[in-house]
């Protein structure tokens, strides 16, 4: 019979099929947990298979961030210089914040608020003079793609591929990117990696991974790790809220105050740099920002409560949320949503009116249901129902792109990312012809 692998030793044939069908390979770091073991274990892989070889680090500095973070950062990349190809970007991009109702997104290295920096730009960093494609329009995830690109054109490569950190097991979205039902192209059928297009892909080793593993490689092969996780552990955080990530997202808020104990100096700067922090911070837990069980007051529906909650906010901020609302209400009356048949047969005992589409262009086993939004239900796939209580959550939490709804970008985002591309499209042609 033969031996099922581990996960080590799975993931490392991961790496020697990557390396083996690329001509650049590159890792996405962010300081964490995952990211670093992923980083480590790529590192070992070039020592011991590919002498000849260098492994590019795409680092994103979000400026705001743990100084544990920083030094473990700094000490990975120092000790295998001789190995790596750094690419440590400070980019004044679009990032997302759920402190304020007032701001939306805050950008990082911004130039014109430098001193309000939370710490200085480190040495030899890449800024935006660097990428022929940066726009003050870009949101960090659209960065992430581009860059990939622009990375792809500077080394001369037909084919470059990006590894990221993600654990299946982590969150449902992160399951999802592996077990999606959508067709996306993999390279050779392998379902941790996904083709973006043909000279780029993304690939997730460690997909498969459980946290108890990610310490246990840590342990038994004696590679550095962010000592923040030790303060964590101190602290009696929990292994779900141990978050390195940029801290004004929606899932870092319940953590927001552990800066104030843990690194006052970042924390003192932090206050001053983004609208709402210390609000954020007092009550990121209560139901002043919807983190735990709200209720709807005496007297109101969800939905008469929504629109008193879209009344307290500034123009622009309502504006953006009924834009949202309008998509997500045309999307389930004219195309509906994907759910499966345990659900739809608890909306039914739910008094819940709904059509089920007799076809549906959907690559999956479940069903298109069209229905009108409804005020709210108890169920457990509640976060699959469109619900005026849903939508209430998200203005509570300042979740201004409606992830908690599971909203898509809506046209005129997706619009403005499109153009981003053709014009960074229409740049790499102009140099093509002048090279030529």
């Amino acid at each position: 019979m033969t031996r099922q692998l581990n996960v080590y030793e799975a993931t490392m044939r991961r790496l020697e099929t990557i390396f083996e069908n690329f001509e650049y390979v590159y890792v996405s770091f962010s300081g964490g947990k995952d990211s670093g073991v992923l980083l480590n274990l790529c590192i070992d892989y070039i020592r011991t298979k590919a002498p000849h070889r260098k492994l590019g680090v795409f680092h994103m500095d979000y400026e705001a961030q743990y100084t544990h973070t920083t030094e473990y950062i700094q000490r990975t990349l120092t000790s295998n210089k001789d190995i790596l190809e750094v690419y440590h970007c400070c980019v004044p991009f679009k990032v997302t914040t759920c402190t304020s109702m007032h701001q939306s997104y805050w950008r990082p290295w911004q130039e014109d608020l430098k001193e309000m920096w939370v710490r200085p730009q480190p040495e030899g960093c890449f800024t935006a003079k660097d990428f022929d494609f940066y726009d003050s329009t870009l949101w960090d995830y659209d960065f992430q793609v581009l860059f990939a690109h622009w990375l792809s054109k500077r080394k001369g490569c037909s084919n470059i591929c990006c590894l990221v950190g993600i654990r299946a097991s982590e969150s449902f979205n992160r399951w999802r990117i592996i077990n999606s039902d959508r067709n996306y192209r993999h390279l050779l059928g392998l379902r941790w990696t996904r083709r973006i297009d043909d000279t780029v892909c993304n690939a997730y080793p460690i997909y498969d991974w459980k946290i108890a593993d990610i310490w246990t490689a840590n342990g038994k092969f004696g590679w550095d790790y962010n000592k923040l996780y030790d303060l964590y552990h101190q602290a009696g955080i929990s292994l779900q809220r141990q978050r390195v990530a940029s801290p004004f997202i929606s899932e870092a808020i319940a953590s927001l105050n552990i800066y104030r104990v843990i690194d006052p100096d970042t924390w003192g700067r932090m206050i001053s740099r983004v609208n709402g922090v210390n609000f954020a911070c007092i009550y990121g837990n209560t139901t002043a920002m919807g983190w735990k069980n709200i209720k709807c007051p005496k007297g109101f529906t969800w939905k008469e409560y929504m629109y008193f909650l879209l009344d307290t906010l500034p123009q622009q901020t309502r504006e953006n949320y009924l834009e949202k609302l309008n998509v997500s209400i045309n999307f389930w009356r004219n195309r509906g949503g994907c759910l499966s048949d345990e659900t739809i047969e608890k909306l039914r005992k739910a008094g819940v009116q709904f059509t089920i589409a007799p076809t549906t262009s959907y690559r999956s086993n479940k069903k298109a249901v069209m229905m009108e939004y409804i005020d709210d239900i108890d169920i457990a796939e509640f976060r699959e129902i469109p619900s005026y209580k849903r939508m209430c959550i998200c203005i509570m939490k300042n979740d201004h792109q409606c992830k908690y709804m599971g909203f898509a970008p809506t046209k005129r985002e997706t619009e403005a990312k499109k153009k981003v591309m053709e014009k960074y499209k229409s740049l790499k042609a102009d140099n093509i012809g002048k090279e030529e």
